[in-house]
C-alpha cells in the first residue's frame, strides 16, 4: 500500500474515533457531576414506578427499591433526550458501567420513551413490547425512573433496572 494511502486511511479512523465519539470527556464529566445530584420526583415518575411494581407483585415477582444514584443517572439520559429531541439508548453502556462501579449493580437495563401522557400510558406501551417488557418482569433488585418534558410538553422516559 503506497504511503499516502496509508496515512490518509489512519487520518480517517482517528477521525472516525475521536470527532465522531457519541460523548465528549466534558461530557462525561457532567453526566458523574449530574448523577449526583437529588432529584425530587414528580407525580407522574411515582405513578410509573408504583405500576411497575403492582404489576411485578400480582405476577409474583419481587418489588424493585428505588435508589437515588439510579435516579439521577436516569434522569442525566432523560434530559440528554429532551436536548436532541432523540428516544435512544445513547451512552448506555457508560451508564450502564457507571452504575455497575458506583451503585453495585451486576447488571442494568433500560426502558425509554417518548410522547405518552401519563403513566398509564407509557408503562402499558412498554407492557405491550416484549423486550421492555422483559425488563419490567427481569431479575432486578433495583429500578428508578425520570420523565422530562420538552419545550413543546411532550414527555420523554428513561427508566432503568439494576439487579445487585
Amino acid at each position: 500500500m503506497k504511503l499516502l494511502t496509508k496515512l490518509s486511511l489512519a487520518a480517517v479512523i482517528t477521525l472516525t474515533l475521536f470527532s465522531c465519539a457519541p460523548e465528549s470527556l466534558d461530557d462525561k464529566a457532567d453526566a458523574l457531576i449530574e448523577s449526583t445530584k437529588v432529584i425530587p420526583p414528580k407525580s407522574i415518575e411515582l405513578e410509573i414506578l408504583e405500576l411497575i411494581n403492582n404489576y411485578r407483585l400480582s405476577e409474583g415477582l419481587n418489588p424493585l427499591q428505588s435508589m437515588t444514584i439510579i435516579k439521577s443517572t436516569a434522569f442525566t439520559h432523560t434530559d440528554y433526550m429532551v436536548d436532541t429531541q432523540t428516544v435512544s439508548h445513547a451512552n448506555f453502556f457508560t451508564r450502564s458501567n457507571y452504575l455497575k462501579s458506583n451503585a453495585g449493580a451486576k447488571s442494568v437495563s433500560e426502558n425509554v420513551a417518548y410522547g405518552y401522557s401519563s403513566a398509564q400510558s407509557v408503562v402499558n406501551a412498554w407492557m405491550r413490547s416484549e423486550s421492555h417488557k422483559k425488563n419490567i418482569e427481569g431479575d432486578f433488585t433495583n429500578f428508578e425512573v425520570s420523565a422530562e418534558k420538552d419545550i413543546d410538553g411532550r414527555w420523554y422516559f428513561t427508566n432503568i433496572f439494576i439487579k445487585k
